[in-house]
């Protein structure tokens, strides 16, 4: 890993840890609603789809983000990191089709960035492992 640029690193490491955690730490809250009522963010198209009730359905939309974030921060960073990428991309969508939140779908897009920038980086550091070994 000496060919990794420090700067690089450092980047990868707080994306790594702002994008693994941030997830498992809302995928549990899902389950406890302390950060908010995360069942009024579903989507009404969503609520006429989805044949369990918004409760269920947040837990299990919780379920998915803790495991994606523990993808992120495990040995499959770039995998998780594309995981995570294309859940908040599908939560900007569902946010969209409530006909509010755009401020929160646009915070979801650019975290969605932020994760393919992760994934980018650890593209890198994993090329370079390989050259280094």
């Amino acid at each position: 890993m000496t060919d990794f640029d420090g700067r690089l690193n450092a980047g990868w490491w707080a994306l790594r840890i702002g994008l693994g955690m941030g997830p498992i730490i809302t995928g549990i809250d899902k389950f406890f609603n302390k950060l908010t009522d995360w069942g009024m963010y579903l989507s009404p198209i969503a609520t006429k789809i989805v044949p369990v009730s918004t409760t269920t359905f947040m837990r299990g939309v919780g379920v998915v983000e803790i495991l994606a974030g523990l993808i992120v921060l495990s040995r499959w960073t770039k995998l998780g990191s594309y995981i995570v990428m294309l859940w908040l991309v599908g939560i900007a969508v569902n946010l969209l089709t409530t006909g509010m939140f755009y401020d929160l779908a646009m915070r979801d897009v650019e975290i969605a960035i932020g994760a393919f920038a992760l994934s980018q980086l650890a593209a890198v550091r994993e090329q370079t492992r390989t050259k280094g070994e």
